[in-house]
């Protein structure tokens, strides 16, 4: 349930009798170990082909994650990612998801309407988040949560991989 929250959230949710005296503390353990681990990110199957496809077709690409902001820069460029996107939002600089407020800070810095921008997840968090930011969004189904638990949701598809997403792209842009 925690992946794609913000670490605070995640962290209150899985361990729900924490005090907020104990909360830095567990922050502090948890970004240590995480950063041991902290390696190159691998790309899921088709990503990095789809994303260079929609930045050359002249998308303005953006990211709204649960990672930190340290997190995120690391992982893209460990990946060699960052030059597509031309924003970014992380939990520990605005609302972690479910809230909107990353993308409509996200729309608002691009000059994006809600009615232009597409939001694509993997968790049941970022359907909640798109939908309560009035934007149509497109569910990814390699994430951690169950094709049941995104269709529940109702996006516009879901798909299983980034190779469908780009056929999807191809076919419905």
């Amino acid at each position: 349930y925690v992946i794609g929250l913000g670490l605070d959230q995640a962290l209150r949710h899985a361990v729900p009798t924490m005090t907020e005296a104990q909360r830095p503390e567990m922050v502090t353990r948890y970004r240590h170990h995480f950063l041991q681990q902290d390696g190159a990110i691998p790309l899921f199957n088709g990503a990095r082909e789809t994303i260079t496809e929609l930045h050359e077709a002249g998308y303005q690409l953006a990211v709204a994650t649960g990672k930190t902001h340290a997190g995120l820069t690391r992982a893209m460029a460990s990946s060699d990612m960052t030059h597509y996107f031309h924003s970014t939002r992380t939990a520990d600089r605005t609302f972690s998801k479910p809230n909107p407020a990353m993308l409509l800070e996200l729309m608002e810095e691009l000059d994006v309407s809600p009615e232009r921008t597409l939001m694509i997840g993997d968790t049941t968090h970022d359907l909640q988040m798109a939908h309560n930011a009035k934007v149509d969004v497109v569910a990814v189904g390699h994430g951690a949560h169950s094709e049941e638990q995104l269709r529940a949701l109702k996006p516009l598809t879901l798909v299983e991989d980034f190779v469908e997403l780009k056929a999807w792209f191809k076919a419905n842009a």
